[in-house]
């Protein structure tokens, strides 16, 4: 199962070290985020009962990908004249290379890095991961959507920016702690059939990174606060 939750704290991680330009941060964090947006893909074939071979890490893990979306924005910019467009494409491509390059070092599947031409790479083709380890990734995704929606609340606090959803998200960080604690005896109870729960969860979990990041953008743009864009510019 993916770990977005660990992948945006990638790039929290590296948020010191980028460029600080209007947007460009923002890109990264949801960048991080996007290719394991193909679980929805996952999902309805699953849901269809159609193969779901070469759904999972392939498009939206390929090299091509992060061209066209830094073309696409490219061309947004050019038509809306406002260059924040395409730092926002810069920063996507940037995050999407930091998830490719995280799955392929920490993650013991294949990715499929010139997709739609192949090019399936594995680092670890020859280790397999024990089985109580594979299980345990499971639920942990949890914990790592915690965390990062936990350094969304303390940087909000910090710098002032975007009070008004601390509620909102305090709720959130409290219900992936709640799944946390009740999934991870029910993932090695049920076996297989926590995938199907737990897949629901999930997807709805990372859409939430997704739109939850979206909307407190003037937080993540504050970090670090001393080389931040102003607020009354990120509000435009």
């Amino acid at each position: 199962m993916a770990q977005a939750g660990l992948h945006a704290l990638s790039g929290v991680a590296v948020g010191k070290v980028v460029s600080r330009r209007e947007w460009f941060f923002l890109g990264l964090i949801l960048g991080t985020v996007f290719p394991d947006l193909d679980n929805y893909v996952v999902a309805a074939a699953t849901i269809a009962k159609l193969d779901t071979h070469g759904l999972h890490r392939t498009f939206t893990h390929s090299l091509f990908t992060i061209l066209a979306v830094m073309v696409i924005f490219f061309l947004i910019s050019r038509m809306l004249q406002q260059p924040r467009w395409a730092n926002l494409g810069l920063g996507l491509g940037a995050g999407i290379g930091m998830h490719i390059a995280l799955d392929l070092l920490i993650w013991f599947n294949s990715v499929e890095l010139l997709w739609p031409l192949g090019g399936w790479v594995n680092l670890w083709e020859d280790i397999q991961p024990p089985a109580w380890f594979a299980t345990l990734l499971q639920p942990l995704e949890l914990l790592f959507l915690a965390l990062y929606f936990g350094w969304l609340g303390k940087t909000a606090r910090n710098y002032g920016t975007n009070l008004d959803f601390l509620g909102t998200l305090r709720v959130w960080t409290i219900l992936m702690v709640v799944f946390l604690l009740v999934f991870t005896p029910l993932a090695f109870i049920m076996g297989q059939r926590f995938l199907i729960i737990f897949g629901v969860v999930y997807l709805i979990s990372i859409t939430a990174a997704v739109v939850i990041t979206v909307r407190m953008r003037q937080t993540v743009e504050a970090w670090p606060p001393e080389q931040s864009v102003q607020p009354a510019t990120l509000a435009k």
